[in-house]
């Protein structure tokens, strides 16, 4: 149904958020943070009789910042002009301050804004942004330090295996960078589960010391490893740069970034061999967008983090694209949460394909109301 005719076009009418608390279906760990479930903040927006959805993972806080917050910045606005709306809602925050928890809320009401308006004009928002690629690689990523030797091993033979997808990523730094010997035994028993045609990648998010990563990538190349993510923190930039002048896998961070200006500072340091940033954090398509371009500027590819159904159709947009994260804790919660979710068969997904307007995607509204939560 289309939106009212107004001046210019149709205006955004409503506003509002809800979070969805899933559990995980196993305890989930990585170098520094352990969890059991995860939250979902689902946008919605309307104009007329369409409505528009955007999300964002992070805490149930993230719903009451776009309901007290942003709603009122954008309502009224033309449903054409996301990247106004965007703006609109920086401004807005400045005195509560956008990293965090406000970037999240920012970037899913973006989100849904652009889903809002690919579905007006009944178009997936691959077409509507311009499509680059029709096949947008992913890599499979899980491999939590607190999987046993069985479930890895499981869990990475069903992708390369079972679905095709010619790389992996296994989370190791386990306990702080404290069990080394473990790091090592799992980078090869992983090596082993996928065999040498499978690219193989770490993610320590930021658990190790600058030696230590240094140190550990003789073992990362005995084994092949070729992307070596966050391996310290991406708030020490100087350590990345130094740990990428030593190693040979790509060094890759970003995902915690939310505004340019981060971005910029990572690729000016020379940190990284490949930058990811997540639509969810960073600003939403726009955001993601602008960075990609940033990205490109420098010589830069870019990396989808986490959120895949909301990366898919931008990624499809840029020339510099690597790859989307096929991440387990989000593909599962994607899955269970809505219709249109896309298939990593062969090891590509293949946004619009479907023919479905926007991100393709509708709320099973009974399988998300069991796992709402007050903000």
């Amino acid at each position: 149904m289309s939106a009212p005719a107004a001046p210019g076009g149709p205006l955004v009418d409503a506003v509002g958020a809800a979070a969805y608390t899933v559990p995980t279906d196993a305890p989930e760990t990585d170098g520094t943070l352990a969890w059991e479930s995860t939250t979902l903040v689902l946008v919605r927006t309307r104009s007329g009789g369409t409505t528009g959805f955007g999300y964002t993972y992070g805490a149930p806080p993230a719903a009451r910042v776009v309901d007290e917050l942003l709603a009122r910045a954008v309502i009224g606005l033309r449903v054409w002009d996301p990247p106004g709306a965007n703006e609109a809602m920086r401004r807005a925050v400045r005195n509560v301050g956008l990293p965090g928890l406000v970037a999240g809320a920012v970037s899913a009401v973006d989100i849904a804004l652009w889903d809002l308006k690919a579905r007006l004009l009944g178009l997936p928002l691959a077409d509507l942004l311009g499509v680059g690629t029709r096949e947008v690689p992913v890599y499979g990523s899980g491999g939590f330090t607190t999987y046993s030797a069985e479930q890895q091993d499981r869990q990475l033979r069903d992708w390369v295996d079972g679905l095709g997808i010619p790389r992996v990523k296994i989370k190791v730094g386990e306990s702080w960078g404290r069990r080394e010997r473990r790091d090592r035994e799992r980078v090869a028993a992983a090596r082993t589960s996928i065999g040498e045609a499978a690219e193989l990648y770490v993610d320590a998010n930021g658990a190790y010391t600058r030696k230590q990563a240094i140190r550990l990538a003789s073992c990362l190349d005995d084994e092949g490893v070729t992307w070596f993510e966050e391996p310290v923190s991406s708030d020490d930039l100087t350590g990345p740069a130094r740990i990428r002048a030593a190693v040979s896998p790509d060094v890759a961070a970003g995902e915690y970034g939310c505004t340019l200006s981060y971005f910029d500072a990572m690729i000016a340091s020379g940190a990284v061999d490949c930058l990811q940033a997540d639509a969810t954090r960073c600003g939403g398509i726009t955001g993601w967008l602008r960075t990609a371009a940033l990205a490109e500027a420098a010589g830069l590819q870019i990396s989808g983090h986490c959120a895949p159904h909301i990366h898919a159709h931008a990624a499809a947009a840029v020339p510099n694209l690597r790859h989307v994260e096929w991440f387990h804790d989000h593909v599962r919660i994607e899955q269970q949460l809505f219709d249109g979710a896309l298939s990593p068969e062969g090891g590509t997904i293949r946004p619009g394909r479907n023919g479905r307007p926007g991100l393709g995607l509708e709320l099973r509204e009974e399988a998300a109301e069991r796992y709402r939560v007050r903000p």
